[in-house]
């Protein structure tokens, strides 16, 4: 055990970060390779591929989120700014270049392929930058009225969305307008604005039903399902079935052979059927903890900076992880979004590393003069 006293920075770092959400985090991270081990080889076999190619590709992926999750976690409130702040610039830019040279998978245009280093989806770096910079526009709007920090939190989500709407990726859209909305309540900004948000996000989604076929077609199926193709569903949900309680056994599942996307979209369906309901439910306890956790010490953040940065990535991190249960159990249309270090991804593991990163370095204790970003004044 390190020593309060230990004046090293590994020392410092044991006795500030917050040890409910680190521990919490690294089980999901054990957690998802050993699910990993149920929903990858079906699919791999299918593709021609070695048993344990996704497993291999994930444990190496998990390697490099692991140094950036604990690197990340070391820095303070001001280094955090600027990093997302660097981080926000080059995926943007990434968005943008895959709309002209982007690879086209499902009708979108969502990757870029960096040679050597495979593919890369920009857009999943995009997430937890864009949160850590709302959260500091509105927070200055708020310390400085002065400065014009909500007209900047204000320009901030159009310029990230558009890029995404013209993918298309509205599933992240949904999730980065779902997270900027919260800030925004938690701003402490009027109802009125809160509402005249809704409305608008309401009249996008009608928009977007109308003129755009995919959407329209996957949120009719949602509705109807003989009003198109539900297989992936239809199998997710045979999966519940199937497992039960307490599931099959691990390597005893049988629909996930057929379910194509059983390593990232719907693992969660595949371990209820080889571990069943009860470890699901234990799953979701987990992302509850972690969720809850992060409220938690935002409420108690005098800085706000922190407050607003902790919550956005704590909304961030628990919606996402929401939305893929509840496409898994069909309680919304599906959105190709993967369960957070559970579901099969290297740019999706890296950026998770890299807000779960951010969180924890937000969520460390520390002096109030390191927390606002400049010296206590003596007197």
């Amino acid at each position: 055990m390190v020593s309060r006293a230990e004046p090293s920075l590994s020392g410092r770092w044991w006795w500030s970060i917050d040890r409910v959400i680190l521990t919490t985090l690294v089980v999901l991270m054990v957690s998802g390779v050993v699910l990993l081990m149920a929903g990858g080889p079906p699919v791999a076999e299918r593709l021609g591929l070695s048993t344990f190619h996704f497993v291999n590709r994930q444990v190496v992926y998990l390697l490099v989120a692991l140094a950036i999750f604990l690197s990340t976690s070391l820095l303070a409130p001001r280094q955090v700014r600027r990093i997302a702040l660097i981080v926000f610039v080059l995926s943007l830019a990434g968005v943008v270049g895959t709309l002209y040279f982007g690879v086209e998978v499902k009708g979108a245009k969502r990757w870029l392929t960096l040679g050597p280093l495979g593919s890369v989806q920009p857009s999943e770096f995009l997430k937890p930058a864009f949160v850590v910079l709302a959260a500091w526009a509105f927070a200055e709007g708020h310390r400085r009225p002065d400065l014009p920090g909500t007209i900047l939190a204000f320009l901030l989500l159009p310029i990230t969305i558009v890029p995404l709407v013209l993918q298309p990726d509205f599933g992240q859209t949904i999730l980065v307008t779902l997270v900027w909305a919260g800030l925004f309540f938690v701003a402490g900004l009027h109802w009125f604005w809160v509402l005249g948000l809704g409305g608008i996000g309401a009249v996008g989604l009608f928009i977007a039903y109308e003129l755009v076929p995919h959407v329209r077609a996957r949120i009719e199926r949602f509705m109807d399902k003989g009003s198109g193709d539900t297989f992936q569903v239809d199998t997710a949900l045979e999966s519940f079935a199937q497992g039960g309680w307490f599931g099959k056994g691990p390597g005893e599942g049988t629909v996930k052979r057929i379910l194509p996307d059983a390593h990232t979209d719907f693992i969660f369906a595949v371990t209820a059927e080889e571990f069943g309901i009860v470890v699901c439910m234990v799953l979701v306890l987990l992302f509850a903890l972690i969720v809850l956790r992060a409220l938690f010490v935002a409420q108690r953040a005098e800085d706000p900076f922190v407050r607003l940065g902790v919550t956005g990535l704590a909304l961030l991190f628990g919606i996402q992880a929401a939305i893929n249960m509840m496409v898994n159990l069909h309680m919304m249309p599906a959105k190709g979004m993967t369960l957070p270090f559970i579901s099969y991804g290297g740019s999706s593991l890296i950026s998770l590393a890299l807000g779960t990163g951010f969180l924890l370095a937000l969520t460390r204790k520390r002096p109030r003069a390191e927390s606002f970003g400049k010296p206590e004044r003596r007197s």
